[in-house]
């Protein structure tokens, strides 16, 4: 296959980027903290405003090259997966994992951790990357990888969200993919059936004598769950559509009595059929009513659009406002993901359901791709977040609020949960709000490796801390 290298102008526009980003590193203040100049993001923790000027990446945000031949992408740290996506299907290549939403950027993926229903064979996104450009706090680009001399930064920069610095390209593996998705959604009377036959899945790439190339599922209740298995396919044949009237996670559901449900996707169309509806969460929106759906156009059927409205509920409280009108008391949102071994995933799954009054809610299981990188830690070799090779991890995601109560202190659901997820050996994802203490965040989170990484490359602290970014808020 012939190496596709970017064009000049593509590799030019990079160039000036990072020239735009240097320039505006440096306008910023000696005293001043550094940050993104972003207006989108797909955090759910709130952030003090910066009364200094970010960081310009608004020339970060493309494809460079491909080489198909190598089955990798020169990327900027910017660029959305939406976009990424959209290059590399044009020659039958993915990355090895795509997060679900469109907006997400590949930078972000990977200092804020991903992941989707290939995880349980490619791992997570940082696993595909084979050399990164960062910015570090100390305003120097810095290039590294699992062999360079700065290999600590490359096995250190994920789960940092920034606070070590930010990326300006990455160099990522591709894998082929065929044109087509054959789906069968699996419905399983227990959690404990499930999770059996997820840890079976897993294993061996197979269900019921059929190959397994994609894996994730949907809890509704106690008694009613799913796996979604996705097989690749060339075969041509006609394929559904869940990106105007229908929803997805709707047609998964089926009798326990019958047999499992076959569904047919295009690629494209696979990898973002959680977008449309940002899983479940459109119908907080009206979006999955029938008659509303009728009017809401078609391209603002999108995660991207509902967070705007999620950003317009943060600033004017709407949604506590239309709660006190019928009497309900405010709500505490609760919009997490955490990775619990897979032995633990019932237990998890039932406590929650008793818990917490929230579903559905999704599953993702994961296994970390290869302990024997060069430079790596074998036992634990992203130090950040340090899950275990060889053990297989299922990701639990739940996106709702729960009705606040005055007898519980702030944060009361969320920290039952963090205590829960703790006590099963697992860990919770830093995009959203986060309640630990120094010490166990420190013990969670590498504490003394990241204090290394930081002293190195933020000698100045230009850039918060991460406990001070994802638990104070800073």
């Amino acid at each position: 296959m012939p190496r596709v290298k970017g064009s000049v102008s593509g590799r030019a526009a990079y160039d000036e980027g990072v020239a735009t980003l240097l320039a505006s590193y440096q306008a910023i203040p000696a005293a001043g903290r550094v940050r993104l100049a972003k207006k989108t993001s797909n955090l759910f923790r709130k952030r003090a405003k910066n009364p200094f000027p970010g960081l310009d990446v608004s020339g970060l945000d493309r494809v460079i090259s491909v080489d198909v031949a190598a089955r990798t992408a020169d990327v900027a740290g910017m660029c959305t997966y939406e976009e990424l996506v959209a290059t590399t299907l044009k020659y039958g290549l993915a990355p090895k994992v795509v997060p679900q939403l469109k907006t997400i950027t590949l930078g972000g993926a990977v200092t804020g951790l991903g992941i989707e229903s290939t995880s349980f064979r490619n791992g997570l996104p940082h696993e595909s990357v084979v050399e990164i450009d960062i910015l570090t706090g100390a305003g120097e680009i810095v290039t590294t990888s699992p062999t360079s001399e700065n290999s600590d930064l490359f096995f250190g920069f994920p789960n940092s969200y920034g606070t070590l610095g930010y990326s300006t390209r990455l160099r990522i593996e591709l894998e082929e993919v065929a044109p087509f998705v054959d789906l069968r959604h699996v419905r399983f009377t227990t959690v404990d059936e499930l999770q059996s036959a997820m840890a079976q899945i897993v294993g061996n790439a197979e269900f019921d004598g059929e190959r397994v190339d994609y894996l994730d599922g949907v809890v509704f209740s106690a008694t009613e769950s799913y796996l979604i298995l996705g097989r690749q396919t060339t075969a041509a044949g006609p394929v559904s559509d869940y990106t105007d009237d229908q929803i997805f996670y709707r047609s998964i559901q089926h009798s326990a009595d019958s047999t499992p449900i076959r569904d047919r996707l295009t690629i494209a169309d696979y990898l973002w059929r959680w977008d449309t509806d940002w899983f479940w969460c459109s119908r907080a929106f009206g979006a999955q009513n029938p008659r509303i759906r009728r009017l809401w156009p078609k391209k603002l059927l999108r995660s991207s659009f509902y967070w705007k409205l999620i950003g317009l509920d943060h600033r004017f409280n709407i949604g506590d406002k239309l709660n006190a009108r019928k009497g309900l008391p405010p709500g505490e949102r609760v919009v997490q993901d955490i990775e619990v071994p897979i032995e633990h995933t019932a237990e998890f799954v039932g406590w929650f359901l008793e818990n917490i009054p929230i579903e559905p809610i999704w599953l993702c299981p994961l296994r970390l791709r290869d302990p024997a990188l060069p430079g790596a830690d074998t036992h634990r070799p992203w130090p950040l977040y340090p899950l275990e090779p060889r053990r297989t991890y299922v990701n639990v995601g739940f996106w709702s609020a729960v009705p606040k109560r005055d007898d519980q202190p702030e944060g009361y659901a969320n920290r039952q949960i963090e205590i829960k997820v703790s006590e099963l050996g697992g860990h919770k994802s830093l995009y959203s709000e986060s309640f630990y203490g120094k010490e166990e965040f420190d013990e969670l989170y590498g504490g003394e490796s990241y204090r290394l990484l930081k002293k190195q490359f933020d000698p100045g602290s230009r850039l918060l801390d991460l406990y001070a970014k994802a638990v104070q808020r800073q």
